[in-house]
């Protein structure tokens, strides 16, 4: 039971998880001081209400992921060094605007986050906004300065995270707008879009800034940049350079003779040619040619079955698990379950496994791949997505139309193409699994969920 404030303003954010939280698994009421009762515990710290808080039902899973996924576990990297960055950034939340000058939104807090934010896409270093960039998000709208202007003139990196972070926040109020007031939310700040693009830098012409290309106006192409050759002395020139045949020189002004353009148009055409044959030989691509869209022949989905399977010994939502995918050795995996299988029910299990993923450390054990199980929308029932029984183990699971071969599993992370493609891997209205409505197929038939769940998100 979670005891909100009376006046709703007072703690926009608060209220919008609440709003967010499922509504079979929070019950909300109003009074003066907020408070947490969760299974008896109770809670009065704003801070650890709000971390409790995105542990209950949809607020860290997918699409929200608010603690980066580590409440339970699994595609986060380190998920104990995810939560204390967002442990330490809520306190840097905290603090800003408490003093007198607001001295947490001055030119050296800025200039330190932007720093940070060079190197990270968001501030506990996740792939989305988490909870951490929530509570700075709105505490930098509580301060009583114009923050649209501080903003403007900060660096790019700051500008982008916080335009990345006020969308997350209204798209995810939007979901809930039949109980949560959005007027409470802050205003929408507008950035100009050529601030927020890369300068690159080449080492043989001058800086290139990228510029919006808008359809009418100044901004409508850049300016070209000259190249930094150097020109040879009037004197100094050799009489080999002041032999070379004129068709061979670029025309006065610097620009490229007749011949010099054919050649090099010739040379762009055979390069197309080249490289539309080799398409053309190539099996169809997890990655369509031209865009950044993968389908789900990225994914290394293999047949498994659990040979052991214990209790992680310091995460009381984890089991760990051996599972033979059909290599060398069995997979050691840790898989949040224990909510919902028992330790019995683990043993023998025959499961899929999305394999091509890093191996990475949850609490102390090292986890290579990922279970995938069928799950309703607020993740109050889980099951196992399992394969046909005469499936081989090992044996690879693909989709209807995409043959191509999975992605490695360091490009599988660099390119977040988890988080692209997984939100299409469902079950059908038969319990089937499918990615985009194509049937997943092994050689003895398709995968479902074990116990028929219908219309579920498979992850």
């Amino acid at each position: 039971t979670l005891t909100l404030p009376k006046k709703e303003s007072s703690d926009p954010l608060l209220y919008l998880l609440a709003a967010l939280a499922s509504p079979k698994q929070l019950t909300t009421q109003k009074k003066t001081a907020i408070e947490l009762n969760l299974n008896g515990t109770v809670i009065t710290q704003r801070n650890a209400i709000l971390r409790a808080l995105c542990t209950v039902g949809p607020l860290d899973i997918y699409p929200l992921c608010l603690l980066g996924q580590s409440s339970v576990a699994g595609l986060v990297e380190e998920m104990a060094v995810v939560m204390s960055n967002v442990h330490s950034w809520m306190s840097i939340a905290a603090t800003i605007g408490k003093s007198k000058k607001e001295a947490a939104l001055d030119a050296k807090f800025l200039n330190s986050l932007n720093d940070h934010l060079n190197n990270f896409a968001f501030l506990a270093g996740t792939p989305q906004p988490s909870l951490a960039d929530w509570t700075v998000y709105f505490s930098m709208n509580n301060v009583s300065v114009d923050l649209n202007e501080i903003l403007q003139s900060s660096g790019r990196a700051v500008q982008r995270w916080y335009d990345a972070t006020q969308c997350s926040v209204h798209d995810a109020a939007e979901s809930v707008k039949d109980i949560f007031n959005a007027t409470l939310l802050p205003p929408i700040i507008e950035f100009q879009v050529q601030n927020m693009l890369p300068v690159f830098h080449y080492p043989t012409t001058t800086t290139l800034a990228i510029i919006s290309t808008g359809g009418s106006g100044d901004n409508s192409a850049a300016d070209a940049a000259t190249a930094d050759e150097s020109k040879a002395d009037e004197k100094g020139g050799t009489k080999k350079d002041s032999k070379k045949a004129p068709q061979q020189q670029q025309s006065s002004g610097g620009e490229l003779t007749d011949e010099q353009k054919k050649a090099a148009a010739d040379k762009r055409a055979k390069k197309a040619a080249e490289k539309a044959a080799k398409k053309k030989n190539k099996a169809p691509a997890a990655k369509q040619e031209g865009s950044d869209e993968y389908n789900i022949s990225a994914f290394d989905i293999r047949v498994g079955k659990i040979l052991k399977a214990w209790e992680h010994p310091e995460a009381d939502k984890l089991f760990c698990e051996e599972i033979d995918v059909g290599e060398d050795k069995p997979r050691q995996i840790a898989s949040g379950l224990r909510p919902f299988y028992k330790l019995e029910e683990m043993q023998n299990q025959r499961v899929l496994v999305l394999c091509n993923l890093k191996a990475r450390p949850l609490l102390g054990f090292a986890s290579h791949g990922m279970v995938l199980c069928a799950s309703n929308a607020d993740h109050t029932s889980v099951e196992f997505a399992v394969p046909p029984e005469d499936a081989a183990i090992g044996e690879r699971v693909m989709f209807d139309s995409f043959e191509g071969d999975p992605e490695a599993e360091n490009k599988m992370n660099k390119k977040k193409i988890l988080e692209k493609v997984a939100p299409d891997l469902k079950t059908n209205g038969d319990g089937i699994v499918v990615w985009k409505g194509k049937v997943s197929k092994t050689s003895a038939g398709p995968c479902k969920a074990i116990n028929g769940m219908k219309d579920a998100q498979v992850a």
